[in-house]
């Protein structure tokens, strides 16, 4: 049987602090060593040559290095792979910790990791193939893009109303740009609010770019049914779909829908104890971009009447099979059906809109994974 060394690593930017530990069974745990090092892989393969120097390890032992998911994204992963040597992700929100620790230090944290690695108590983190990686960070490129427009729109609206004038219709149409261009104001006021209005225009021709470019890519070979049949849903279109399905990966990973809700952290919290018991929101605990994107599109099927299809929605169900589209109805009627109800029974809605979001994530899990029965 194989004699198992693990190694920690809690990674930063400036260092990494490396430990050693073999897992023994009714004793202490073996420690063979503790450093820091420059935040480079090689100097993760020379400690583990010192080691195997100083232990005179051979094919005895089996070696596993991680680290606790963070700045350094995969980068790390795909080194040290790259050289042979074994390499997981911890995800963070399923580490078990020490409770009651006022002491935090990098050495800590590392010597955490190696119990975690040692013992099982953390999941992996799923490792994405290049191409969905590199998607993945167009999309949320695109979405930066947009956060950065919503403020831009904030502080042109301000300004605005700082100086006496307030559009009373809907915000951001043809009308209310019209008006913001027409707005009579100083010489240098009419000047600060032609720039704001101007890095405006530029901001919305750059998202209409990448939108553009996002629809060329979901109509790619390896993506374009995955994306079809996602868009049949009420909220989801092209840009959510897929998100979901680059940053998911196998959805057949999860064994059922409400473990895929969990994972984005749409799952309610509890702490109960003894007869008392305490309810709390989504534990939040996840992938935070698809959880916020699960959000929106919920957001979207809050509106509107039961039962009612647009013609934008059945042009995206357009040339799907009848059991998709059918699946995708089903789940439409009832997520909107689940948030009247919700609102009728005194349900807060951030709280009815939650609610919709992870039965849409449990949904769009039967979707991917073929159970639409």
């Amino acid at each position: 049987m194989k004699r198992i060394l693990k190694i920690s690593m809690d990674v930063h930017s400036t260092n990494y602090t490396l430990c050693a530990m073999e897992p023994t069974i009714g004793a202490e745990d073996r420690i063979y060593g503790e450093i820091q090092v420059a935040p480079d892989y090689k100097e993760v393969l020379r400690f583990i040559d010192s080691l195997k120097m100083k232990l005179g390890l051979d094919n005895e032992y089996s070696i596993e290095c991680g680290y606790e998911a963070g700045c350094l994204g995969y980068s790390l992963y795909h080194q040290l792979t790259e050289a042979g040597v074994k390499c997981v992700i911890l995800a963070p929100t399923t580490m078990l910790t020490q409770q009651g620790k006022r002491v935090k230090t990098d050495r800590r944290d590392a010597h955490l990791i190696a119990q975690c690695l040692c013992y099982g108590g953390y999941h992996p983190v799923y490792i994405p193939t290049g191409e969905d990686d590199a998607v993945k960070e167009y999309l949320r490129m695109r979405d930066d893009h947009k956060l950065a427009l919503k403020k831009l729109k904030q502080q042109i609206n301000a300004f605005v109303l700082r100086h006496g004038h307030q559009y009373t219709g809907t915000k951001w149409t043809i009308k209310h740009v019209a008006w913001l261009h027409k707005l009579e104001l100083a010489p240098m006021y009419r000047e600060t609010l032609d720039e704001y209005m101007a890095s405006y225009e530029e901001q919305e021709a750059k998202i209409e770019r990448y939108d553009k470019r996002i629809e060329e890519i979901a109509a790619e070979a390896r993506y374009q049914e995955n994306a079809k049949k996602l868009s049949c849903f009420l909220g989801i279109r092209t840009h959510t779909a897929l998100s979901l399905i680059v940053e998911t990966g196998d959805f057949k990973r999860f064994a059922k829908g409400s473990t895929y809700a969990a994972f984005l952290g749409l799952a309610p919290g509890e702490h109960s104890s003894s007869t008392s018991v305490n309810r709390l929101g989504i534990s939040k605990a996840g992938n935070t971009h698809l959880r916020c994107l699960l959000i929106e599109a919920a957001k979207g099927i809050c509106k509107g009447a039961i039962g009612h299809k647009s013609k934008e929605l059945r042009s995206r169900q357009n040339g799907q099979s009848a059991e998709i589209i059918s699946y995708a109805d089903k789940a439409n009627t009832r997520l909107r059906s689940k948030y009247y109800r919700m609102i009728r029974h005194g349900k807060k809605k951030n709280v009815a809109v939650a609610a919709v979001a992870r039965e849409l994530a449990c949904f769009v899990w039967g979707m991917m994974t073929g159970n639409i029965a």
